[in-house]
C-alpha cells in the first residue's frame, strides 16, 4: 500500500464580495501517494487552480483540511506552510516564472541557495547536472530572454526538480507552448516523475494529457464531477 503524501479532506473555499458569498470549492476530498500522478481537469473558472493553491499551502481553505507529508498544513501560518512547501513541493507554471536577470544556471541554483542545505560548488554542480538532464547543458549561461519557450520551461523543470521534491505541482505547464513543444515537455515531466519517484499533480484543460496520469479528476463549478 502506497504512503499518502497528500490528503485533502472535505475542503470548502468561499470568498465574499459586494454581491455576497461566492463558493469556489465544495467538499473536495482526494489522496495522492508516493510516485503517483493526478490530473485535475476543468474549464477556466472551475476552481482547479484554487484547489492546486490550497493543496500546495499557497492558500487556505475556508473549511476542511490538507495534510502534506502527514502534517495538517491548513492549521499552520504562512511561514510554517512555506517551510513545508520548501521541503516537499516543486512548482511549474504556464508562464515559466523565471528571473529574467539570472542565467539558466543561476535560476536553477536559486532554490538550493535559499534552502541552505548544501553549499558552494555543490550547488553549482547539482544545478548543472539537472540542466544537462533536461537537455540544456549547452545553455547554462544564457538568460531567459534569449531562450525559446520550450527551453524556458525546461529551465523551470530543472529548477523544480533540483531540490528533489516529493510532489511536482504543474499548473497548465504547456499552455504557453505550441503542441509539438508541449508534448516534448510533458514527455520530460513524466520521465522525471518516474526517475525521481516524484508524485505529480497536473492542472490541465487537455483531456488527452490528463489520461496519461494514474488518476484524473474533473471539476465543474468547484465540485468533483468525475473520477
Amino acid at each position: 500500500m502506497r504512503e499518502n503524501l497528500l490528503v485533502v479532506s472535505n475542503v470548502f473555499k468561499s470568498v465574499e464580495d459586494a454581491s455576497g458569498k461566492l463558493s469556489i470549492l465544495t467538499d473536495i476530498s482526494l489522496n495522492l501517494g508516493v510516485g503517483q500522478t493526478l490530473s485535475i481537469v476543468g474549464a477556466s473558472g472551475s476552481g482547479k487552480s484554487t484547489l492546486l493553491s490550497i493543496m500546495a499551502g499557497l492558500d487556505a481553505p475556508t473549511s476542511g483540511e490538507v495534510k502534506l507529508g502527514g502534517v495538517n498544513i491548513s492549521s499552520l501560518d504562512e511561514d510554517a506552510r512555506a517551510l513545508i512547501r520548501a521541503s516537499h513541493i516543486g512548482f511549474v507554471f504556464q508562464n515559466f516564472q523565471l528571473i529574467e536577470h539570472l542565467t539558466a544556471l543561476e535560476n536553477v541554483m536559486l532554490p538550493l541557495e535559499i534552502s541552505g542545505e548544501i553549499k558552494g560548488n555543490e550547488i553549482r554542480q547539482r544545478a548543472s547536472e539537472i540542466l544537462n538532464r533536461v537537455g540544456l547543458g549547452q545553455r547554462l549561461n544564457h538568460y531567459p530572454r534569449f531562450m525559446s519557450g520550450g527551453e524556458q520551461q525546461r529551465v523551470a523543470l530543472a529548477r523544480a526538480f533540483v531540490v528533489n521534491p516529493k510532489i511536482l505541482m504543474a499548473d497548465e505547464p504547456t499552455g504557453s507552448l505550441d503542441h509539438a513543444t508541449g508534448a516534448l515537455i510533458m514527455d520530460l515531466v513524466f520521465d522525471l516523475n518516474k526517475e525521481y519517484q516524484t508524485a505529480l499533480v497536473l492542472v490541465t484543460h487537455d483531456p488527452l494529457l490528463a489520461k496519461r496520469c494514474n488518476t484524473s479528476l474533473t471539476i465543474e463549478s468547484g465540485q468533483i464531477k468525475a473520477s
